[in-house]
């Protein structure tokens, strides 16, 4: 069995050009965690998930680095909670996303597939073809397809 066999054709999908407000009501609406940014060719430049999302609204500590060279302190955050989720909104999606994708070709085979997704621990993979966006898999994807017919 192919990617292609699999994938969800119908894919939700933000430009790189789109604000992460656009990528917030595409999680709340659709009940998503992740998104695939494309390009006008849609080719996929980069991928924007839930986490993305948590690490830039979490808590930022201070770092201390230190060498036999040199002590280089970094300060957390400046600003508030609050003041993190309304940045966050405007911001272009390319400033918080991915942009080193990992993507499977149409014609991958599932069991490199589910490879990938566990390794990786990721829980979705584009699907290009031709270097063009067309569709997504998901561990469920994964899981429904292949126990489905031995249960």
């Amino acid at each position: 069995m192919q990617a292609h066999e699999i994938m969800i054709s119908k894919v939700y999908k933000v430009k790189e050009t789109d604000t992460v407000r656009t990528v917030l009501e595409y999680f709340i609406e659709y009940r998503i965690s992740g998104l695939p940014i494309i390009n006008d060719q849609n080719e996929i430049v980069a991928y924007i998930s839930d986490g993305d999302i948590m690490r830039y609204i979490g808590k930022h500590k201070d770092i201390v680095v230190s060498s036999i060279y040199a002590m280089n302190a970094f300060q957390g955050d400046v600003e508030g909670f609050e003041e993190r989720v309304q940045s966050i909104l405007d911001l272009n999606v390319l400033r918080i996303a991915k942009n080193k994708v990992v993507k499977v070709a149409w014609n991958e085979d599932i069991e490199n597939v589910a490879a990938i997704l566990g390794n990786k621990q990721i829980k979705k993979l584009p699907v290009e073809r031709d270097g063009v966006l067309v569709g997504v898999i998901s561990r469920g994807d994964v899981i429904r397809h292949t126990f489905k017919s031995v249960l």
